[in-house]
């Protein structure tokens, strides 16, 4: 019984082994192309990671930036109320005016 069945597989072996390099080159080529995809997804990362790097750097640079600018607003901010107070001390040009012309008159009066 055993020779029987070594003759009939002698007879297939063959075909099996036709049919197996066929299943083995289909196999091949649907890991050659997911090789190929898994390529390109890795490029795209890669590009990727390359644009984030330089908005990464871009948003370091304008936090420095807007760091920068605070500092610059506070003193703005500083000389502002400065400036105020200095002009709460000075007299308008009208009433400075008004004040001018009341001494003049006074002045007369007492020559």
């Amino acid at each position: 019984m055993a020779e029987e069945i070594g003759k009939i597989l002698e007879k297939h072996n063959e075909n099996i082994k036709r049919h197996i390099d066929v299943l083995k080159e289909d196999f091949d080529s649907k890991i050659d192309l997911i090789i190929e995809r898994q390529d390109s997804h890795t490029e795209k990362l890669d590009s990727h990671t390359e644009k984030l790097d330089l908005h990464t750097e871009k948003l370091d640079l304008h936090t420095e930036m807007i760091g920068t600018m605070k500092v610059d607003i506070e003193i703005i901010k500083n000389d502002i109320e400065i400036i105020k107070n200095a002009l709460k001390k000075k007299v308008d040009f009208e009433e400075f005016e008004a004040l001018e012309k009341r001494v003049r008159i006074l002045e007369s009066k007492i020559k």
